[in-house]
């Protein structure tokens, strides 16, 4: 195994998979693996049955043991009461212990944890008050992993500085998912969208049509207000029903995520919303972008998995508390792993990317969510990068040009860490590269979940120092930091 870059520091802290960090999700008995038939409305039937006073002892005993892990147990309770009220002869008859014992049946605590957590990536925090000289306030993003493999991504936060010093805060206090709606779409992104999934047809056109003439939100009531002015020819094409089915399904992959104003940033959880990543939500690759007019927002592409089919999407928040989850489409946007620049660069959004699976390039865009074909800048060569190679987040501004941290998969799938510089003004344009790894899953760092891997979605500079947060074995979490001015000098111009 090659040698690693002797600057680093890793320090005597890493946060591990917490089973305790739990979120209360809808549970539909037996649907969930895989039954044909539905039994919710025999457990309707038993909890209409069951005496009064023995429903208000159960829901006493619920409420005392739940309420303290969940942010607003009862809300919960009555939104999955409410997923099943079609079942009930009379709803609107149900005492309120009744109908919080109904949701109760149907809701189940999923530790978003329970297997692992790893990959993370660090921006500044959006509140760095109370804080002494030199320090800074982070916030991690992680892939959290429960049961079946599912993903989600989950929070920490930490301070860094002054100099070498780091520590993680403790993760108190229940989870919370927030409330997920449909996010409005731009009538021009919903086409280009539509068209991106084979939608661009007579029907389609119809329904955009409709759509121009409403007053309202291409979503919900709005979308159903147009497809019933598609003229009735066009309904009666035997097509027409699957393809308002997919423009529906299209519409909703536009999510906007809610966290209570009082939730902490570690307690808020991204959990899939849509059917693209119905099996996890992989990898996010947070940055703070700002924007010409100085203006910034937090933004992160991450890897929406369905079973079957990967498809990265798009994160952009103004405070780490609102998300909107959008899709990203165009040729780069096809494969794993993409990471955006933290500005536009001449004028245009740039993105590194490795499109055909083992190269990076940097792909750009005009808007930052249709992406253009990349241009390869960087390909296998090295022995630590046998077999593919791409990014680790986003690349860092220095006055020498963009720290590009990359992870190379060289013998015996064994991950490390890397680096590249690309030129400031034109980032398809290599200027030097870290001839040996930067890190390297040293013993015992080589075990985990998946062995032999160290991996990060993105690290940071503060003060001098690249502070690089990482994951180890996708497994668990460790911190790294090396000074940024010797890492820089022991980078060589590429032959």
């Amino acid at each position: 195994m090659d040698p690693e870059i002797d600057l680093v520091t890793r320090h005597p802290l890493a946060l591990s998979a917490d089973p305790g960090r739990v979120i209360a999700k809808l549970f539909l008995p037996g649907e969930e693996g895989g039954e044909v038939h539905s039994r919710a409305a025999g457990i309707v039937d038993r909890v209409l049955a069951l005496p009064e006073d023995e429903v208000e002892g159960l829901v006493a005993g619920l409420l005392r043991h739940f309420t303290p892990r969940h942010h607003d147990y009862r809300g919960i309770l009555v939104r999955h009461a409410g997923v099943v009220a079609s079942r009930v002869r009379a709803p609107a008859q149900l005492s309120s212990a009744r109908t919080l014992l109904l949701g109760a049946c149907f809701t189940a605590e999923y530790a978003v944890e329970g297997a692992a957590v790893t990959n993370p990536s660090a921006v500044p925090h959006p509140d760095q008050s109370e804080l002494p000289p030199g320090a800074l306030r982070v916030v991690l993003s992680l892939r959290a992993v429960g049961e079946g493999h599912l993903s989600s991504i989950g929070f920490t936060v930490g301070v860094i500085g002054p100099g070498p010093a780091v520590r993680l805060d403790p993760r108190t206090g229940p989870l919370t998912t927030g409330l997920t709606a449909p996010a409005e779409w731009d009538p021009m992104r919903l086409q280009t969208v539509l068209a991106e999934h084979g939608l661009d047809d007579e029907v389609t056109r119809a329904v955009l049509d409709g759509l121009d003439g409403l007053d309202v939100a291409p979503t919900g009531a709005g979308l159903e207000e147009a497809f019933a002015r598609v003229p009735a020819d066009l309904l009666r094409r035997p097509q027409a029903p699957g393809i308002m089915a997919g423009i529906r399904a299209v519409a909703g992959l536009l999510q906007r995520v809610e966290f209570p104003p009082a939730s902490a940033v570690a307690q808020r959880v991204l959990w899939p919303a849509v059917a693209a990543e119905s099996n996890g939500m992989e990898d996010a690759r947070f940055v703070r972008f700002v924007a010409p007019d100085g203006t910034a927002d937090y933004r992160a592409t991450y890897t929406a998995y369905d079973g079957q089919h990967i498809t990265p999407r798009l994160l952009t928040s103004p405070d780490l508390r609102v998300f909107t989850a959008s899709p990203l489409t165009g040729t780069a946007a096809r494969n794993k792993g993409m990471a955006l620049f933290p500005r536009l660069v001449a004028g245009r959004h740039l993105a590194l990317c490795r499109s055909d699976g083992e190269t990076t390039s940097v792909a750009t865009s005009d808007d930052g969510q249709a992406w253009e074909p990349g241009r390869r800048i960087h390909s296998p060569r090295a022995s630590f990068e046998l077999l593919q190679v791409g990014n680790c987040g986003s690349p860092i501004e220095t006055p020498a040009g963009w720290l590009t941290l990359t992870h190379g998969v060289g013998p015996m799938r064994t991950y490390t860490i890397g680096a590249i510089l690309l030129d400031l003004d034109d980032p398809s344009t290599v200027l030097a590269t870290l001839p040996e790894p930067l890190l390297t899953p040293r013993r015992p760092e080589a075990d985990g979940y998946v062995p032999n891997v160290v991996y990060s979605c993105g690290g940071l500079v503060h003060d001098g120092r690249l502070w690089l947060p990482y994951g180890i074995g996708d497994a668990r979490v460790g911190v790294a930091s090396l000074p940024v001015g010797p890492l820089l000098a022991r980078m060589t111009r590429p032959a």
